[in-house]
């Protein structure tokens, strides 16, 4: 945002400018649906500042476009709730939704519509003769369907959902702990929710400048330190993310994290010693 706004100033300021958009683009004939992830994943683990969604759906209402959630990555508790939007006041009439619906053992995607949406597609299909015009070649397989049956009864049993909230031990843990990486001189801010969250490199704290030689050079190295030292974390660009399974356990979150540590130390040095910072 602008220097001094806040983040609910900063989320209005983005609603006016999607309304003038929307209002250009005459959105009600010519735009179907807002699609957005409840936090940005691939993008860095970037968490939505306060208001947004609430001050984003407004607008969407007023020019009859729909809201799509993108729950590939945040779905199924990764951020303590069910669904990520959930945690961020994100009101979808659609959710898309992979990866941890069968834990990752079996390649299986679904999508999930609002009641509004599902009465268009069954009248639909009632003029059609009761087909449904949509499908996609490999729509319910029985393997992937019952594995993701049986992942969600293991996820329904041993509370995994709730794994990430802060009332939870392994929860609170994630939380302290990346917060504490903060403090770190190569950090610029440490982010998350749940059990997903990322540290963002720079070359000086005090301004948040990038390293002499480019965006990515310190991902890079940190990653390559981590993974040194049996941690597999992910770069993307100067950031380091974490999204570690919902069943780590206190002693390896704290293993985790000690690890993370050493592999920022061990970066912090060789970048000083190289002049990237």
């Amino acid at each position: 945002g602008k220097p001094g706004e806040s983040d609910v100033d900063f989320s209005a300021r983005l609603a006016v400018e999607l309304d003038d958009i929307f209002t250009k683009q005459n959105a009600e004939e010519t735009i179907a649906a807002f699609i957005a992830e409840p936090l940005i994943g691939a993008g860095g683990v970037v968490i939505p500042p306060a208001g947004y969604f609430e001050a984003i759906q407004s607008v969407c209402e007023k020019h009859e476009v729909l809201i799509v959630a993108d729950e590939v990555i945040t779905g199924f508790g990764r951020t303590g709730h069910p669904w990520g939007c959930q945690a961020f006041g994100m009101k979808p009439h659609t959710i898309t939704c992979a990866k941890m619906i069968t834990s990752g053992y079996v390649p299986l995607s679904a999508v999930i519509v609002s009641d509004q949406i599902a009465e268009v597609l069954v009248n639909s299909s009632e003029s059609r003769g009761g087909i449904m015009g949509h499908g996609f070649t490999y729509t319910g397989h029985p393997l992937a369907t019952a594995v993701a049956l049986k992942t969600l009864d293991i996820m329904e049993r041993d509370g995994l959902m709730t794994r990430g909230l802060p009332s939870h031990p392994v929860g609170a843990a994630f939380k302290a702990r990346l917060e504490a990486l903060g403090a770190h001189p190569l950090v610029g801010e440490s982010r998350g929710i749940g059990l997903v969250g990322a540290v963002e490199l720079v070359a000086d704290k005090a301004t948040g400048a990038v390293p002499k030689a480019g965006a990515g050079k310190l991902g890079a190295l940190c990653a390559a330190e981590a993974l040194g030292r049996g941690l597999i974390v992910r770069s993307i660009a100067d950031s380091v993310a974490l999204c570690p399974p919902l069943v780590i356990t206190e002693a390896q979150l704290h293993e985790l994290f000690n690890k993370l540590g050493e592999a920022l130390d061990a970066t912090h040095a060789k970048a000083k010693a190289s002049g990237l910072i």
